[in-house]
């Protein structure tokens, strides 16, 4: 059947139907991924059309996925990050839904103290095990979307379930009739779609729960997930690796429209945050992340990287409160004991931290020149300086500004002679084998020591 695409302003040909391919013996693709060796990425260059979505939306997984790579979140802190993510999501919800586990009372106390806070973004979703007793348990909390596990490559298919494609497609569209008999919207999680045979189980299976959603009239979400994190954005590369072709044959040949379609990855090859985007401009609606990236492994897609990466395609933040992602940077630090890796993007704390004089003396004259963005609007992070042997006269001048909080009226530049002393120390804890940076609380007790009448006049500055 031809049909006339206003999105495209072509005649395309609509109606593909691909049938599954009940192979004996799995395929498990090992000219690209040879358990020896790197995984290979292999170009076919076929390119797929871009798609950027109507609507972008970010979904969480923090208490799922995350909460498989940490020690356990208590309720209460499962409450505040909740809220943290209602208010750095604005009133638009652009984080759409958060993602819950549902095994233990902690679980389902958690679900029920988040659910009672009343708000209407991050809806509460579940993810359950494929038994009618979890189903059950959806619909008397009164969940209405829930995740269903459905492995589609054959490394799974084969040897982890132990059964034919042809048996496990049986065993998946089961769950999701039983989800459907209800009334739980089904969100079927497309697990190691990368390893997959795409058009011989992924397409074929998507298509009947295309059918499924049509006849039911109840509208079925598909995740497609990278589980180990080996998804490929470049034009050209050819599947089962390329995230545009995942993409197209999802909405284009499953009929799935974008808002029922989701993207889930991992870091394993610091791919995540690039790959999500991709999923966005070929089509696929939101992207499920964790906060800080917490997952296995090497993690998942950093939320808060997304809320930029929105931004950045959509020219605005769409209500969202970014200065809040510094806030459950602070938290986990804080209260969960999490430690952040210094120089990690936006909540690391050496991310807008400058060591080098000449970086130092660059951010005296204009701070743009070496940060990234406004990072004490955006995030209330102004731009720090650490001390060391290469910052300088410079590097000490920024210090003293940002940390005495010094405005343009109080005079001291970096020729000023009263840093003198400061600096000549700094050189002789190098010299004598200092290898660290100089704490905060040392260089003022510098000041104190060596330069009293300086360090009188700075404290006593409004």
């Amino acid at each position: 059947m031809l049909e006339f695409s206003k999105k495209s302003n072509t005649l395309e040909q609509t109606e593909y139907q691909y049938s599954l391919q009940d192979v004996d013996e799995p395929q498990l693709y090992r000219l690209l991924y040879s358990y020896g060796d790197v995984p290979k990425i292999p170009f076919n260059h076929r390119h797929v059309p871009m798609r950027p979505v109507d609507q972008a939306w970010i979904s969480d997984t923090t208490f799922r996925d995350g909460q498989q790579a940490r020690a356990p979140y208590t309720v209460e802190q499962i409450v505040q990050l909740f809220t943290f993510m209602h208010q750095l999501g604005g009133p638009k919800g652009i984080i759409r839904q958060s993602e819950f586990f549902l095994y233990s009372d902690k679980d389902r106390k958690a679900v029920e103290s988040c659910m009672a806070l009343g708000f209407e973004f991050p809806e509460v979703t579940s993810w359950i095990r494929a038994n009618a007793q979890d189903f059950m348990l959806v619909k008397e909390i009164g969940i209405e979307e829930t995740g269903i596990l459905a492995s589609c490559s054959d490394y799974h298919i084969f040897k982890k379930l132990k059964m034919t494609r042809r048996q496990a497609m049986d065993q998946f569209l089961g769950i999701v009739k039983d989800a459907l008999s209800i009334g739980v919207r089904p969100r079927v999680h497309l697990e190691d779609i990368t390893r997959a045979d795409y058009y011989g189980f992924v397409i074929p299976l998507c298509q009947e729960l295309s059918r499924l959603s049509t006849e039911s009239g109840i509208p079925i979400k598909v995740r497609a997930c990278d589980t180990l994190g080996l998804g490929v954005s470049f034009p050209g590369v050819a599947l089962p690796r390329s995230v545009p072709g995942i993409a197209y044959g999802l909405w284009h040949y499953a009929q799935f429209p974008s808002d029922r379609l989701e993207w889930h990855g991992h870091d394993d090859f610091y791919k995540a945050v690039v790959n999500a985007t991709t999923a966005w401009l070929y089509g696929i609606g939101a992207v499920n992340c964790t906060l800080l990236g917490i997952g296995e492994r090497t993690g998942n897609t950093p939320l808060e990287a997304m809320v930029f990466e929105y931004a950045a395609l959509r020219g605005t933040l769409d209500g969202m409160e970014p200065q809040v992602i510094t806030e459950i940077a602070r938290y986990y630090e804080q209260e969960l004991g999490y430690t952040i890796p210094p120089r990690t993007p936006l909540v690391g704390t050496d991310f807008n931290t400058t060591r080098a004089g000449i970086h130092a003396d660059g951010l005296l004259k204009d701070e743009e020149i070496y940060n990234i963005f406004d990072t004490e609007k955006l995030l209330g992070r102004p731009v720090r300086v650490l001390i060391n042997q290469n910052s300088g006269a410079a590097g000490l001048l920024h210090w003293l500004r940002g940390h005495y909080g010094l405005n343009g009226e109080f005079s001291l530049n970096k020729r000023d002679t009263r840093l003198e002393p400061i600096l000549e120390w700094i050189q002789e804890e190098y010299d004598n084998g200092r290898v660290t940076a100089i704490g905060d609380d040392e260089i003022e007790a510098a000041l104190a020591f060596k330069a009293p009448e300086l360090y009188a006049e700075l404290t006593e500055s409004p």
